[in-house]
């Protein structure tokens, strides 16, 4: 902050229009970045999810496919543990939703996911896939 204050004081008149505005611009272009950055609010509180066990070998894909209904949207409840399991892509498949994760390291992690409506927290199936990756 002092430094735009000692740019404001070395120059006077346009140039410190320009420079005003040339900040403006700069402070515009920072919020637009951050919101764009933005993501879907976490969900709310799981009711009991059906649990799938699931073995793979390092390196494989795991692919959970999951149906669609119309209204609702399947979203990734919890944070994946990384050193075992990294998604790699998400799809619409015929009339299913498929989540495809990679096994990247030994160990076991959960997938839990939530459908909701939209965006919103509240949550009315949930399901967990407990991956063990050998």
């Amino acid at each position: 902050m002092f430094a735009v204050v000692q740019l404001f004081a070395r120059f006077r008149g346009i140039y410190q229009v320009r420079a005003l505005t040339a900040l403006a611009v700069c402070a515009a272009a920072l919020a637009a970045a951050l919101t764009a950055g933005a993501t879907a609010p976490p969900v709310g509180p799981l009711p009991k999810p059906k649990v799938t066990r699931v073995t793979a070998t390092r390196g494989s894909l795991v692919a959970i496919a999951l149906p669609k209904r119309h209204g609702y949207d399947w979203r990734v409840a919890r944070a994946v543990k990384s050193s075992v399991l990294r998604e790699q892509t998400e799809g619409d498949v015929g009339p299913n939703v498929v989540l495809v994760f990679r096994a990247v390291g030994r160990g076991r992690a959960s997938v839990t996911v939530a459908e909701t409506r939209g965006e919103r927290p509240r949550v009315y199936r949930a399901v967990r896939y407990d991956v063990t990756v050998r």
